[in-house]
């Protein structure tokens, strides 16, 4: 399971995926199905993310072990953005399909 951040035309997504990179054609599909076909994205570290969701995690992540390629963790930006420093962020991809 891999943890990404995006930022988006309409603001940040924290999401979770069993796909391994963001340019895999099920990951750009499922965000193309969502009108989201431009986007930065930058992979955090699941652990992290499991300590700071806690329960909430473990919901989203039970329903990527059965089966979901992608589920929103989080949309809200300030939520988000206070969470993770810049540094943790791995590298950004673009992307635009």
């Amino acid at each position: 399971m891999r943890s990404f951040l995006l930022l988006t035309e309409t603001g940040p997504v924290l999401l979770l995926t069993k796909c391994t990179a963001v340019t895999e054609e099920a990951f750009l599909e499922h965000l193309n199905e969502r009108g989201i076909k431009k986007f930065i994205a930058f992979e955090v570290p699941v652990s992290k993310v499991h300590r700071l969701y806690g329960v909430p995690f473990d919901v989203v992540a039970a329903d990527i072990c059965s089966g979901r390629n992608m589920r929103v963790l989080d949309y809200n930006g300030p939520h988000i953005f206070s969470n993770f420093d810049f540094e943790e962020l791995g590298r950004p991809t673009m992307v635009e399909h």
